[in-house]
């Protein structure tokens, strides 16, 4: 079984190499990299050569980037992995052992790259409402059986909330699998925009999704 682990990029120089890095044990093992890059203007690309299989060129948008991944490789199962997020370099064959079981898509937790207190507690109430409602976020590293993938249609193309509805397209099939196992990711957002204001605004933007607003409505108040 082989893994294509697809990631999508906008001017992520700063972080590229540290989430490539770890990857390059998978490669060894036979999976695949795919940088898909959103005509990133600084050198995000130039560092991720040689960390890489293939370097794809898409227009902006996550949904679009990722769906373009997948088009372009030959492998059994998918991972959609951010940027800013770094897996652990034997992770590969968690997702393996999970997906014999009988499942056919999954995520991980999540833990940020702080050792302030609160984002162990936004943490772990993130990890419990996404086990109890099988519902992923992008930050969780989705991984998904690609003939699945096709099946329930691949990321819908939306500007926002993108993984939350594939998440909701797979569970109609199956419950995610949920890895105990933790990515890490960046807690940038969250500082720059303010840790409160931040929890507030996902929870309203999920809340106003889930009762039917549109995805380009909740992006114009995202931004």
């Amino acid at each position: 079984m082989r893994i294509a682990v697809i990631i999508p990029v906008l001017n992520e120089s700063l972080s590229i190499q540290s989430t490539l890095n770890p990857l390059q044990f998978w490669r060894k093992r036979g999976h695949q990299i795919i940088l898909v890059d959103a005509e990133s203007t600084d050198d995000t690309v130039q560092k991720a050569n040689g960390l890489v299989d293939k370097v794809l060129t898409s227009s902006k948008g996550r949904a679009v980037q990722m769906n373009m991944g997948a088009e372009q490789v030959d492998a059994d199962i998918l991972l959609f992995l951010h940027a800013d997020t770094v897996i652990d370099e034997a992770a590969d064959q968690l997702i393996l052992t999970a997906l014999s079981t009988g499942h056919s898509w999954g995520r991980f937790n999540i833990a940020f790259n702080s050792g302030k207190p609160v984002f162990k507690i936004i943490a772990f109430m993130m990890n419990i409402r996404s086990c109890l409602s099988s519902i992923a976020t992008g930050d969780q590293a989705i991984f998904v059986e690609k003939e699945l993938f096709e099946q329930v249609g691949r990321y819908p193309l939306q500007p926002i909330m993108e993984d939350i509805q594939l998440s909701i397209s797979l569970k109609k099939h199956s419950r995610g699998f949920c890895l105990k196992q933790k990515v890490i990711t960046s807690c940038r957002r969250w500082q720059q925009n303010g840790i409160l204001k931040t929890i507030i605004l996902m929870w309203f933007l999920r809340l106003a999704y889930f009762i039917g607003v549109p995805a380009s409505k909740l992006k114009s108040w995202y931004r």
